[in-house]
């Protein structure tokens, strides 16, 4: 199912923003634009340097919500490009440009599917909201967090909410993101005491204590996967020995991991994991962890199932329920209501030359449609 309201010149204005995380650039500006003719109400939100955008129509139940977000990732190298990175250019049917995949091309595609939504039911049920963010492609911290709290403490929290990333594979609509693992950092400093290598029995070789560390961390699978998630894993991500000497045993070194963990345990449970495994066999140590999100699971029901049928309705295909990848935003919007994922194919995203083909777009928009007439039934 094609749209009638075209998404692809709201895309281009939005690509045309050189809106790099966490600059705005007029971005914002142009989502405004795009809804206040649609009977949105429109709040603009800035915490510290972010500027985000939470635009309602209707206060009825159930409220649903689509989260994106307009702040992109640096295009590298510009020359390198076929062409500006931000001028939005349309050669043989694709869009070209940073933001065409992830996630302006969505979001404009959302706003178009929207807005066939509104001219077939002006009196829907429920009502109807965008969290648009300017800070998920950096630290995410004054952004889609911040709205969340804003929203719960005005009486905006959403029922249901569909997160725009790029989450099909192959073709639109064959994956919808019911979850994502967690994602923690840790930094592993070990002291030892320093000594000639020739003396070892005068030193303390924390070299060797961290390779017992490591090997007791990553001897054992943390787990071997879940109904719905994959094992978890920990990588060994560096070490660093400041040590410019070969026969001097260094005073400490240290190592980096990065654990992405499914729902069978907490970043708290895996912390603890780290601390006893650290006591064991380097007593005399530091430990620094920093929790990018912790896994959750949108349990498939009546909101899945709604999803499901938008897809069916729209592509023919039957979507395959997912919980793979990275991090996203809906790490924070789980804690409010029930969320899922939906989008465009991620085939060019963060890569040079991003793109999206038109006629996806259009598609999506279709989808998107078909999306809020299931849930707003």
């Amino acid at each position: 199912m094609t749209a009638a309201a075209d998404p692809i010149p709201l895309a281009q204005a939005l690509i045309r923003c050189r809106s790099v995380t966490p600059a705005d650039d007029g971005a914002l500006d142009v989502m405004e634009a795009a809804l206040r003719p649609l009977g949105f109400t429109c709040t603009r939100l800035r915490f510290n340097e972010v500027d985000n955008l939470f635009a309602r129509r209707g206060t009825g139940a159930p409220h649903f919500c689509y989260a994106g977000h307009t702040d992109v990732v640096p295009p590298g190298d510009e020359a390198a490009w076929a062409d500006n990175p931000f001028a939005a250019v349309i050669r043989d049917g694709v869009l070209y440009g940073r933001g065409a995949c992830d996630m302006k091309g969505g979001i404009a595609a959302f706003v178009a599917g929207l807005t066939d939504y509104l001219a077939a039911h002006p009196d829907h049920p429920g009502s109807l909201s965008l969290l648009i963010t300017g800070d998920e492609e950096g630290p995410s911290v004054d952004g889609t967090r911040r709205v969340l709290e804003w929203m719960a403490a005005h009486g905006h929290t959403p029922d249901i909410c569909v997160v725009g990333e790029p989450t099909s594979k192959a073709a639109l609509g064959d994956t919808i993101k019911i979850g994502r693992r967690g994602s923690m950092n840790a930094w592993i400093t070990i002291q030892g005491r320093q000594g000639h290598s020739a003396y070892p029995q005068l030193a303390d070789n924390p070299v060797h204590r961290l390779i017992r560390v490591l090997d007791a961390l990553t001897a054992t699978p943390l787990d071997a996967g879940s109904t719905w998630f994959e094992a978890s894993t920990l990588q060994v991500t560096g070490i660093q020995v400041d040590n410019s000497a070969t026969n001097v045993i260094p005073a400490q070194a240290s190592a980096f991991l990065n654990i992405r963990f499914n729902e069978l345990h907490t970043s708290e449970a895996l912390t603890a994991h780290l601390r006893d495994v650290l006591a064991e066999h380097a007593p005399d140590h530091s430990l620094r962890v920093q929790v990018s999100g912790e896994s959750f699971l949108t349990q498939p029901g009546p909101f899945v199932e709604a999803l499901s049928r938008a897809v069916q309705r729209s592509t023919g295909l039957t979507p395959k329920l997912d919980t793979g990848g990275g991090t996203s935003d809906a790490r924070f919007i789980t804690r409010h209501c029930p969320v899922a994922e939906l989008g465009a194919v991620g085939a060019s995203l963060h890569q040079r030359d991003e793109s999206a083909p038109v006629e996806e777009l259009r598609a999506l928009a279709g989808l998107y449609r078909a999306v809020i007439e299931e849930c707003l039934r």
